[in-house]
Parts: C-alpha cells; structure tokens; sequence
C-alpha cells in the first residue's frame, strides 16, 4: 500500500482559511446588492425596474455561464493558480467599484459581465488548489471548512454593509468589496505554489504510474450520464434558488423604503450566513459517512419550502426568519458540489473542467432565474414569483431522488481509484 501523503503545513491551512473568509463577498460581486443600487437608488427615474435589473442580470450571467468551462479548464492546465485567483479578484473589484459611475443600460451589463467572467475562475480554483494541497483522503471534510470560512466571511461583511449603509449609505458596499480584495490576495500569497499538486489538483494520482490515462478531454465529459444528470439538477437548483435573494431585496425594499433596504438586505444575508457556517461543517464532516444524496435531498427541500414560506407574509420579521433557511439549503450545496464532482471524476484528470461544464449548467439556470423572477413579479406580482421558484425546487428534489445515483466513493476509491459512478451507475 502506498504511503499517505503528509499532511499540508498548518500555516499553509490558516491561508485556505484566510482566503475563504475574505474571497467570500469578493467572488460573488455586488451579489443582491446590485438589485438594492439599480431599483431602490436609481429607481424608474433611472430607468431602472425590477425587469431592466434582472436583465442585466441575466445578461451577466450568460456571459459568466460561457465563461466556466474554460475557466476550469485554465485551472486544471495551469500551474500559476495563485497568480489566477489574484487576477481575477481585481478585475472583480475593479468591475464592480466601476458601478456609480456609470449610468446607461449598456455600461452597467458590460462592467457587471466582466465581473461574472473573472468571477468564472474562483470555484474551480479553490476546489482546485483545495485538492492539490491535502488530497482526496481529506478533500471532503476540507471543503466543509472552506464553505465554513465562505459562510463566515459573508456573514462578517453583510454585518459591516449594514452597518455602513447606515452610516454613509448603499455604497458602502462599493469601498467593502475593496478592502475585503486587497486582504484576499494577501491571504493567497499565504499558500505557497510549492504546496500546491497540480496532478491532485485536476484529480490525477499525485504520482504518475505507468499505464495512468492522461487527462480526458471534454468529449468524453459530456458522454458521461451521472455527470450529466447532476449537470441538470444544478441547474434546477439555481433556476429555483438564484433569483430568491434578490427577489426579496426589491420586496423589503418597497415595503420599507430605500433608506432601510440595504440594511435589511444585509442583515438577512448575515443571518443566514451565521447558520452555513454550523452547515457546511457537518455536511463535510459527515459526507463521507451518510452520503452526498441524502444531504443533497434536504438541500433542495429546504430551498422549495423556503420559496413556499415567503408568500405567507409580508411582515419583514418573518421574511428575514424565512431567509435563515437559505443557510440550511446554501450550506450544504457548498459543502457538496465540489465533493459531488471530484467523486464523478476521481483519476480522470478533469475534475477542474467538469466542475467548470457543470458550473455552465448553474450559470444558465442562476440566469434565467433572475429574468423569471423579475419579469414574474411585473406581471403577476411577488407570491406569484416565490410559489414558481419554490415549485422548480420541488421538482428538483424529486428528479435527484429519482436519477442521481449516490456518489460516495466505496473501498479505495478515495485514494485514486475509479469514479465512484463507474461502480455506482444510475438507476
């Protein structure tokens, strides 16, 4: 039996910590806190709605959406991974602090679609560089902890942006997001390139053998039915979730007015947050011993039952109280995704570019969910809106109940051995 490899530096670890505190409101741009700029501060005066504002959104989105597959690809060829992740925080930043500057339709998607494109990079980069610096034996319990530190760091900066939307107003957000990159690139640099496998890191044995298959290409990618059931179901996933954020924003946002919206906005992400972070700490601790596909399934419970409850009140007490399950159902996706795809693609060598294909998936359904939704809500109103997301996540349970095969690598499949799927077909 081969030795296990060593286990990475604790210094190396803090700066997986790091960067996953501080990444965390960086690699999601403005987030829903574009929607709360565009309606509740530029308003139709502005020329801007709830339906010109989830198209732009939408828009980012398909761009972002084209951009994943390559982005995964980079990372499983690259061996500057650091030098990526920085870049892309930049352009990230930069696009984003470009926002109260410009003012027409156009310049607004075009900034907001540069965002998505860098924004492509860091999901397969942190699984990536996860992978290539403690392995496969430990990957699952390491990607809890990365979402924990994610979680955490969102929760810290919601709590900052409501605080300084009180004080200086919405664009606090703006100078957040600034500071919050500068601390992240100092937290890769923590890492260094030498603790980085870039063979692990693209889901290949550490150490070539003899007769190893080299990396398959994206063909054989998309012959690969489990790959492309959990494909689908990602993209329910976010057809449901993506748009519910947002959505709620715009409603506290009439109801209360804009001077509260933004502080409010804030205060439901920070609660739901606080609760990922217990989540997804449990869901990768326990992975390995109760299976991705039943914590997969009260992922997607959650977020249907969330979509259902929305529409009981308008009470801004109970929809922030509705929100904490946000944290239940985002908590343990976090956790899984990554897991889900390393257990399909274990000793393929495109873990990176499976997660990227898949990612396409998510984009286009996190993109269509926002035009949905705000064309929804023009139409036919707020409840009509939440009832449609809740009733996609519903299906989304069922369809992962029937299709999805459980992944959860069996034997010595943990330590390089075939994708889990190949003995674990779909039913």
């Amino acid at each position: 039996m081969a030795a296990l490899p060593a286990p990475a530096p604790s210094r190396v670890l803090r700066g997986l910590d790091a960067l996953n505190f501080f990444l965390a409101d960086v690699r999601d741009g403005l987030g829903p806190y574009l929607a709360i700029y565009l309606v509740a501060v530029r308003g139709p005066e502005g020329g801007w709605d709830e339906a010109t504002t989830g198209l732009v959104i939408t828009l980012a989105g398909l761009v972002g959406l084209v951009a994943q597959t390559p982005a995964g690809a980079l990372i499983d060829g690259s061996h500057r991974k650091r030098v990526i992740v920085i870049a892309a925080a930049l352009a990230v930043t930069l696009s984003c602090l470009a926002i109260p500057f410009l003012h027409s339709f156009w310049a607004v998607a075009a900034s907001q679609s540069l965002a998505a494109i860098a924004g492509a990079i860091f999901p397969p980069a942190l699984a990536a560089i996860t992978l290539g610096v403690v392995g496969p034996r430990l990957f699952a319990r390491r990607i809890g902890r990365n979402e924990a530190f994610n979680h955490a760091g969102n929760a810290a900066s919601a709590a900052l942006a409501a605080g300084g939307a009180i004080l200086v107003g919405p664009q606090v957000v703006f100078w957040l997001m600034a500071a919050l990159a500068v601390l992240s690139i100092g937290a890769m640099l923590m890492v260094p390139a030498s603790a980085i496998d870039d063979r692990q890191a693209r889901g290949l044995a550490a150490t070539p053998a003899e007769g190893t298959a080299q990396p398959s290409g994206l063909a054989t990618l998309l012959a690969d039915r489990p790959l492309l059931v959990f494909a689908l179901l990602m993209a329910a996933f976010h057809l449901a979730n993506a748009a519910m954020l947002p959505s709620l924003g715009q409603l506290l946002a009439r109801g209360i007015g804009q001077e509260h919206a933004t502080s409010l906005i804030a205060l439901c992400i920070l609660a739901a947050q606080c609760v990922m972070v217990p989540v997804a700490l449990l869901a990768g601790a326990r992975a390995d011993r109760w299976g991705r596909k039943p914590l997969f399934l009260a992922a997607f419970g959650v977020l249907a039952l969330r979509g259902f409850l929305y529409v009981l009140s308008d009470s801004p007490y109970w929809l922030m109280a509705v929100q904490l399950l946000d944290g239940i159902g985002a908590g343990l996706f976090g956790a899984l995704f990554p897991v889900v795809v390393a257990d399909l693609t274990r000793g393929t060598g495109r873990f990176n570019v499976a997660q990227g294909a898949i990612a396409t998936a998510q984009g286009l359904g996190a993109a269509l969910s926002a035009s949905l939704a705000g064309g929804l809500i023009v139409a036919a109103g707020f409840d009509t809106a939440f009832l449609t997301l809740g009733g996609i996540a519903a299906a989304g349970f069922l369809a992962y109940w029937l299709f999805m095969p459980e992944t959860r690598p069996a034997g010595g499949a943990a330590d390089g051995g075939p994708p889990a799927a190949a003995a674990q077909p779909a039913e």
